[in-house]
């Protein structure tokens, strides 16, 4: 085990981390800015759509999750990056893992959104 601090100055600590990430990502990354403007249009709308708990938290939860893979991906990225200009085939495969994860949440996305839109308005 790391020596470090404990209790409330690592959970201090590390909300100033993720604090600090939250704002790389929307600095650095266009992706990150256009689907955290998504989010906020479609939080309102989750609440006129959704009929139960249950579908506010997967509609929410469904954007939150675009967001948190968006991260990952972003981050991925910046350490392919940072440890070169030149093409390797596992740098580009991250890079390539990365996309597709983006892409499987954003199909999940339209997914529970789209089914529970049927169920509400079909």
């Amino acid at each position: 085990m790391k020596p470090g601090k404990t209790g409330i100055a690592r959970i201090i600590d590390a909300t100033a981390y993720s604090i600090k990430g939250l704002k790389a990502a929307f600095v650095h990354e266009a992706a990150f800015r256009q689907e955290l403007f998504l989010t906020v249009i479609l939080i309102p709308l989750a609440f006129w759509l959704g009929q139960s708990a249950i579908e506010y938290a997967l509609l929410i939860g469904s954007l939150i999750l675009i967001l948190i893979v968006e991260i990952l991906n972003s981050a991925i990225e910046a350490v392919v990056d940072r440890t070169g200009e030149e093409h390797h085939e596992l740098a580009g495969r991250a890079k390539d893992m990365g996309s597709a994860a983006v892409m499987l949440v954003l199909i999940n996305a339209f997914v529970i959104w789209g089914l529970i839109a049927y169920d509400r308005f079909f």
